[in-house]
């Protein structure tokens, strides 16, 4: 086999939105630069995750919000058309092709290598390709390790589970037909967002979930709202449900036997594990440079990884197990990539400007939307997660069925907001909003808790009249009035 050697200044394994912003980022620092991805370039997000999912909830939430408004109801009766819905799907994750992808890397000036890279000791990696053999790759300055989780659905240890091709999310986001029946197993943000999607495209869902609601890393009534608009839609939630063997009956289509530690059996004709995510670690060399693989990896505010004894190798996004989201893995990568310039060039890391070289809203101020039937929207702490770590804050909730914008929205709005404050500091530790067109609310918690504004400050943000913005103002004369 034919083996070629070059050596970049930085080598980066895996060229999802993480991968291709610690490029960005390098390249723009001066460093020449290489990518390698085994896969489509986009990665999990754009093509089994974020993009695929959002574009099958996006028909479904617009049509419940037409059945809450009496004048709009009668037009939405009838089902979603499921065969513009998942060509509406196609398109938005690109027919799964990478043209785009190739261009803006082309644009940039970042080379990239298809295959599987490895490391094979500091700042070495060897690149397995389908055409060009070998390629062994050395970095003057940095491997960044952005593979994050990739295909690692976390999937339980259940008798015949091998036998009888689970859905994770990849299947069901990338399906092209409508299970007759669907049992969902897991109760966070994946299995509700799915839920949603396909028991609004006519699947009978079935949720089993071990715990005493959805979303249990959330506020207790952001999932009691969720639950309930799953239940409205059809979805039979079973609660404290655990299933302990799968089998299908008759063959690859044959019916599947699901049974619950409880003894009960249930069938369906598919079944979609959304039980977490586990670090694509396994295969990439970590043993190498003193790591396990498998293992998440531990990493500092600039995103290296602590345990490498020459402290290079930083891991960006979900394999450094900070935030699990897209949206705060592209963040992490921009401070990665920035942090590797300056320390290539010589540039004090803790002293740049705009603190652009630390990852603190991985700790204070992470963003996430549901996006279900209600929408959920949170940012920073949760009341139990202040309590776990003795945050003194104090609770404000306010029923958005109040607001005038909320009126405008839906006749019957159902929603609520709780914004907790920090009683040491007078600023807000953390906002949850639940209900119909909340999403669009979170940016501005989201600047709230990371910029630390006072609350004399917020009275002056002004929302605009009828808004679901509103609630600010709400929320602020809540706690007034419980100071006095």
């Amino acid at each position: 086999m034919d083996e070629a050697i070059a050596t970049y200044d930085v080598v980066v394994i895996g060229a999802g939105p993480v991968g291709e912003n610690v490029a960005e980022r390098a390249r723009a620092a001066g460093l020449s630069t290489v990518i390698v991805e085994r896969e489509l370039l986009g990665g999990e997000c754009s093509f089994w995750a974020c993009e695929p999912s959002k574009a099958l909830l996006r028909p479904v939430v617009p049509h419940a919000d037409a059945r809450r408004v009496p004048e709009l109801s009668h037009a939405v009766d009838g089902p979603l058309d499921v065969d513009a819905v998942l060509a509406y799907r196609d398109r938005m994750a690109a027919y799964w092709k990478v043209d785009d992808q190739v261009d803006w890397l082309d644009s940039v000036s970042v080379d990239l290598i298809r295959g599987h890279g490895r490391l094979t000791g500091p700042r070495q990696v060897s690149v397995e390709t389908s055409d060009e053999g070998t390629v062994q790759l050395t970095a003057r300055h940095a491997v960044a390790l952005c593979t994050g989780t990739g295909t690692g659905t976390a999937l339980p240890e259940i008798p015949g589970l091998g036998t009888v091709r689970p859905w994770t999310n990849r299947e069901a986001t990338g399906a092209d037909r409508v299970p007759g029946r669907l049992a969902v197993v897991g109760g966070g943000v994946v299995a509700v967002e799915l839920a949603t999607t396909w028991q609004a495209l006519s699947s009978q869902v079935t949720m089993l979930a071990r715990g005493d609601e959805p979303l249990a890393k959330m506020e207790p009534f952001a999932g009691e709202l969720v639950a309930d608009g799953l239940r409205e839609a059809g979805v039979d939630i079973r609660l404290g449900a655990s299933a302990t063997s799968v089998t299908r009956e008759s063959g690859a289509d044959g019916e599947l036997r699901i049974t619950l530690a409880d003894g009960e059996e249930w069938t369906a004709d598919d079944i979609l594990f959304a039980t977490g995510r586990a670090p694509r670690t396994t295969d990439i060399g970590l043993e190498t440079v003193g790591l396990t693989p498998g293992d998440w990896l531990t990493v500092d505010d600039t995103c290296r990884v602590t345990a490498v004894a020459d402290g290079v190798e930083p891991a960006v996004g979900d394999g450094g197990h900070r935030a699990l989201t897209t949206h705060q893995g592209k963040y992490q990568a921009r401070i990665a990539g920035a942090a590797i310039g300056a320390r290539a060039t010589g540039e004090p890391v803790d002293n740049a400007r705009w603190g652009a070289h630390a990852a603190t809203a991985d700790h204070a101020a992470v963003p996430q939307v549901v996006f279900t039937t209600p929408e959920i929207a949170s940012v920073g702490l949760t009341t139990h997660e202040a309590e776990r770590t003795g945050r003194r804050v104090e609770v404000v909730d306010y029923d958005l069925a109040h607001l005038a914008g909320a009126q405008q929205y839906a006749k019957d709005y159902r929603g609520r907001a709780r914004m907790l404050i920090d009683a040491d500091h007078g600023t807000v530790a953390g906002v949850t909003f639940a209900g119909p067109g909340v999403a669009e609310l979170l940016h501005s918690a989201t600047i709230a808790v990371a910029g630390e504004v006072p609350i004399e400050r917020l009275w002056h943000a002004v929302p605009a009249f009828p808004t679901i913005s509103e609630v600010w103002l709400r929320l602020l004369e809540t706690y007034r009035e419980k100071a006095r």
